[in-house]
């Protein structure tokens, strides 16, 4: 794609929710988590690269002694879809025997999500906790798998922003928005 075609698609998107909002949806989301977790010296696993908006502002509301950590992890390869689960980078910190915090951008199909949390499990997590900013309603579900910590609802559409792309740009986008399905 072109600087121009994606200043383009950005102009056409749809705001389903404007930085403030996602910034308010943060607040409740680390408010939950240190009430659930916050004493347990979890690790905040970031899964890359969508989720490293969503790890980057949690992390900085986590009043807790926790570490950080990353994983990358994905089926689309800068691309609008995809099938095969692809690992290209494990995480270094020992999960065996801790509370591990899955952060990712959005639970959609949970193929990944659900393969990511069963890695945690078979790498000895004492438990293991998915957090999405954006979970998808209804999706079209690969997998049963749910995150414990939600910060935002969306119908079927395909989003950009706050660490989710398309085809690997708009990432950055402040805010969340939707696109046309003619430009998928």
């Amino acid at each position: 794609m072109t600087s121009a075609e994606v200043t383009d698609l950005r102009r056409r998107a749809r705001c389903l929710y404007s930085a403030a909002e996602v910034e308010v949806a943060l607040d409740r989301m680390a408010a939950a988590i240190e009430q659930k977790i916050g004493d347990s010296n979890p690790i905040l696993l970031c899964v890359m690269n969508g989720g490293l908006i969503t790890s980057g502002k949690l992390a900085t509301r986590l009043d807790f002694p926790l570490q950080l950590d990353y994983l990358h992890a994905t089926r689309y390869r800068q691309q609008t879809g995809g099938a095969d689960l692809h690992w290209e980078a494990y995480p270094k910190l020992d999960l065996k025997e801790r509370t591990v915090l899955v952060v990712d951008d959005i639970l959609d199909e949970g193929a990944t999500l659900e393969r990511i949390l069963a890695y945690c499990r078979a790498e000895g997590a004492e438990a293991v906790y998915a957090a999405v900013l954006i979970n998808k309603t209804p999706a079209r579900k690969l997998s049963p798998v749910t995150a414990d910590f939600i910060g935002l609802e969306i119908g079927d559409e395909y989003v950009f922003g706050y660490g989710m792309d398309y085809k690997g740009y708009l990432r950055n986008a402040a805010g969340i928005f939707a696109i046309d399905k003619q430009d998928m």
